[in-house]
């Protein structure tokens, strides 16, 4: 097992050689990358069998084990997203703007790499893939941190990707993984100033508060996802039973699942009945209002208040009827992670101001949460939803794990 010290320092000292690298060599590595995962498909899902066989023997709940799980299917997912990063527009090098001040100099601002980025995340194996060719497309190196439910997993995938790469002739030192996941080195990782540029934690709320709180590098926090579906009092009520159950039950283990409900009251008593006997089939357990309870009974748990702002990552969801547009705006505000929330309504003027003022990343009119993602987005693979209003904002892409510096012309000015 490799330290942490020597993993940076290599990261550290083959940011340029991965920077230096055109488009042509990133494509190469990111195919040769593609192809190595489909052809040792039965050697990361043996990995992926003893990861998940721990995780029953200490008692993960079911959306961690989802979040977990690596089938073939999953696994052609992750070789597909490389292959779409390899396809998309290299942006290392872009000049966003170029002008001329009066004195002659020409000034633009230019797209480069980040350098080392580090990125601490949970039991997500397909993260350690994702991660890793999102910043080798960008440039950088990266050092990579997973949870110890996926550890055999996410090994087996970062040395085929290192094997694909030095095969290849192209550094594989872009993609180190720590194989320590003990918490001291979680902490020791925050405090790598000097090798890391930047650090990503993706994970749960206690993982990304402990980053934020603790760490001495600088953070592009992502987000938990208490994210609302608002049936408006103009919705289709046919196309808002779908779009929730959609949001709630595709994959509830996810950050851009819907976690709550709101229904106009005008709605509420023809909705309710609907939206329950959709969510009945994939037994989801309700959290409700005083008001829901009485339109569906006392099969609804009573809603507290930790309800309101609970990421349940499972078969539950709150429930509350709102008398207006203006109650469910200030309810989601109030509760919601800055993360994606929809509206199902037929009424432009309500739609409208919904986007205008609920203060999210992504947010939807007549659509599911569900599309929060950054392939969705047309971003290839994606490090992470990010919840903060600084630098990134939403599916971080390509262009999020970039920074910029400015270049001047000038032909002999001084001041």
């Amino acid at each position: 097992m490799t330290d942490l010290l020597t993993l940076a320092q290599r990261a550290r000292a083959a940011k340029s050689a991965v920077a230096r690298l055109g488009m042509n060599d990133k494509t190469r590595g990111l195919l040769a990358i593609a192809d190595a995962l489909e052809a040792h498909e039965r050697d990361i899902l043996d990995a992926n069998a003893r990861d998940i066989a721990h995780g029953h023997e200490i008692g993960l709940n079911p959306g961690l084990i989802d979040r977990l799980t690596l089938t073939p299917a999953r696994i052609k997912g992750m070789a597909d997203g490389c292959r779409e990063v390899a396809a998309l527009r290299d942006p290392i090098g872009e000049v966003l703007w170029m002008r001329t001040r009066p004195n002659g100099l020409r000034i633009g601002a230019q797209r480069v790499p980040m350098g080392v980025i580090g990125i601490i995340y949970e039991a997500r194996p397909n993260v350690t893939v994702d991660a890793a060719a999102l910043c080798f497309k960008a440039g950088s190196a990266c050092l990579l941190r997973g949870g110890k439910e996926a550890i055999h997993s996410s090994t087996c995938l970062a040395e085929l990707m290192r094997g694909a790469l030095a095969e290849e002739g192209l550094p594989a030192d872009a993609i180190n993984l720590l194989e320590d996941t003990s918490r001291d080195s979680a902490n020791r990782m925050m405090r790598l100033n000097g090798y890391l540029d930047v650090l990503i934690p993706r994970g749960g709320a206690g993982l990304i508060r402990a980053v934020v709180e603790n760490a001495s590098v600088p953070v592009i926090e992502t987000g938990t996802g208490n994210c609302h579906v608002y049936v408006d009092e103009h919705a289709d009520l046919k196309m808002a039973k779908n779009i929730l159950v959609n949001a709630k039950c595709s994959r509830p283990s996810v950050c851009n699942a819907a976690e709550s409900l709101l229904v106009h009251a005008a709605v509420a008593e023809r909705f309710l009945p609907l939206a329950a006997d959709g969510l009945a089939a994939y037994g989801v357990k309700l959290h409700g209002c005083e008001r829901t309870r009485a339109i569906l009974g006392s099969t609804v748990v009573p809603a507290t208040e930790e309800d309101w702002g609970r990421e349940y990552l499972d078969f539950e969801l709150s429930v509350k009827v709102v008398d207006s547009l203006d109650e469910a705006i200030d309810h989601i505000n109030t509760y919601n992670t800055g993360h994606s929330e929809s509206i199902v309504t037929e009424h432009y003027d309500a739609a409208q101001r919904f986007l205008d003022e609920v203060d999210a990343a992504a947010v939807y009119v007549n659509a599911s949460t569900r599309f929060t993602d950054g392939g969705e987005f047309g971003f290839g693979a994606e490090i992470g939803i990010s919840t903060q209003k600084l630098h990134a904002r939403g599916p971080m892409g390509l262009e999020a794990l970039t920074t910029t510096k400015y270049i001047v012309y000038g032909n002999g000015q001084t001041r």
